[in-house]
């Protein structure tokens, strides 16, 4: 991977709420994102600071993570309490698409993407640990993690791939014939064939990326596929992971007791449908720590947090 860019802040914006988890943006340059009282928040104006709104559009009565705006003001969202959710933006109300797959109830949703055959795609992160115990998923490394899809008209999703490492970030490629997943815990991308003679199976998109792979963000076809990277590599991890089943289990117990404190080296990705990446962006002793997702409106790359208070504003890449 060629030498990262500096990602350069421009400013911080507080939003009156903890952990804007995603970040997406509209046709208008206006930024959405969910915090953990389960507001949806609306940022408009942010290209001035002085004019910079923050308006509630909704509440999910959960905690809200990954978000996709539809037509129509609606927006799909995945909360990690009450499932997969369906936005009406104009009046705030909250509709539940799915809400448990196979008798099993629907825990740590994470991302979604919808497809233009009005079936939506998801992810669950975790069938063992909720979305306050996170990081014992990432160090037991339960591989756990799911793909699933809900047809339209349907209220019972179906499984497209399972055993993943905590399912993150989801995007669709350009045509539509497959999809890109984070898998946070294995620090790749890893692309699942929706149609062609490849369909139904799951493989490596791109692998041993500088950091642990997050939300992801296409603005359209046209554009690239943005990465948030969470936190950086970190080697004792990597070798924990190849430890037996008891002994990452027990590291796992002690690891949602001990406090957490996300380090200051972020950064950010944009890959195209070959899995090659367009940009790297990364900066050390950041202010702004623990970046969950990343989209690009008003001139800005716009950069959300599970752990802030705000969004961060930064300068876009240069080249290419």
């Amino acid at each position: 991977m060629e030498r990262a860019q500096k990602l350069v802040p421009r400013r911080y914006v507080a939003i009156g709420g903890d952990g804007p988890e995603d970040v997406v943006a509209d046709s208008r340059g206006r930024v959405l994102t969910g915090v953990a009282d389960g507001r949806i928040l609306r940022l408009d104006g942010l290209a001035d600071p002085a004019t910079t709104r923050v308006e509630v559009l909704a509440e999910t009565g959960g905690r809200p993570l990954g978000l996709e705006l539809l037509a129509d003001d609606q927006l799909l969202v995945c909360d990690a309490e009450r499932g997969l959710l369906r936005v009406d933006l104009t009046d705030g109300v909250v509709r539940i698409l799915a809400d448990s797959v196979a008798g099993e109830p629907l825990r740590f949703c994470s991302n979604t993407v919808a497809l233009s055959d009005g079936s939506v795609c998801f992810t669950v992160s975790s069938r063992r640990y909720p979305l306050d115990q996170w990081i014992g998923d990432l160090v037991e490394h339960t591989g756990t993690g799911r793909i699933l899809r809900l047809a339209p008209g349907s209220e019972m999703p179906e499984v497209l791939a399972e055993g993943l490492q905590f399912a993150n970030g989801l995007a669709l490629s350009a045509d539509e014939s497959f999809l890109v997943v984070a898998e946070t815990g294995a620090r790749r991308l890893t692309r699942h064939w929706l149609g062609g003679p490849h369909a139904g199976r799951t493989e490596p998109f791109a692998e041993n990326l500088p950091g642990m792979p997050d939300n992801l963000w296409r603005a359209g076809p046209d554009g690239p596929i943005w990465v948030s990277l969470a936190g950086p590599r970190v080697p004792p991890l990597d070798l924990l992971h190849r430890a037996a089943p008891a002994v990452r289990r027990g590291a796992a117990r002690v690891a949602v007791r001990a406090p957490f404190h996300p380090t200051g080296t972020i950064g950010v990705l944009a890959v195209d449908d070959s899995g090659e990446t367009v940009h790297h962006l990364a900066r050390r002793h950041s202010g702004f720590r623990m970046v969950t997702s990343v989209c690009e409106a008003s001139g800005h790359l716009v950069l959300g947090s599970l752990w802030e208070r705000g969004v961060a504003l930064c300068e876009p890449p240069t080249g290419k």
